[in-house]
């Protein structure tokens, strides 16, 4: 299991453990008796209602004979997974875009991580340079360009509705 730990960073412990009890046929009462823990407390754990602590982590160690701490790094990788996404990610200067742009939008609950690629589109479909500046110094070239298809701000713009050629 301590090999492929990394393929279960962010996920509950608990939820781990029960699929390794599930794949060495072990009950869960039974195990919980045996670390000397509630049953109660074994199945909230498992259904991820509760958090693994120190104690109780290093029992299940011990138990399944896995390296000391396993347990509780999973745990840890896990109470990082949720308080990344309790934060927002970080947001362009929303100063220097005019709230027009954004008029169905509340501005000040935009999170420009998962909203840049409609942030972007939005600001090069009808923002001026000034807008397009900011989120160029903050995105980046590559990202503005995969995007829209150009790195630069002069002439670019996403076309609203294409205009069509007469033959």
């Amino acid at each position: 299991m301590e090999k492929s730990m990394i393929r279960y960073k962010g996920i509950h412990p608990g939820l781990i453990l029960a699929h390794e009890l599930e794949k060495r046929g072990i009950k869960k009462r039974p195990f919980a008796l045996s670390i000397n823990i509630l049953p109660q407390t074994l199945n909230d754990i498992t259904k991820a209602r509760r958090r693994l602590t120190p104690s109780i982590s290093l029992k299940i160690d011990r138990a399944l004979c896995l390296e000391e701490g396993t347990m509780l790094i999973l745990q840890a990788y896990y109470d990082l997974k949720e308080e990344k996404e309790k934060s927002p990610g970080p947001t362009p200067d929303l100063k220097n875009l005019r709230k027009i742009l954004f008029w169905d939008t509340d501005i000040n609950k935009i999170d420009g991580q998962k909203q840049s690629t409609s942030i972007i589109q939005r600001v090069f479909e009808r923002g001026n340079d000034i807008e397009k500046k900011t989120l160029l110094d903050f995105y980046g070239r590559s990202k503005i360009k995969s995007v829209t298809g150009r790195s630069g701000i002069k002439d670019n713009y996403i076309p609203i509705m294409k205009t069509l050629k007469s033959k």
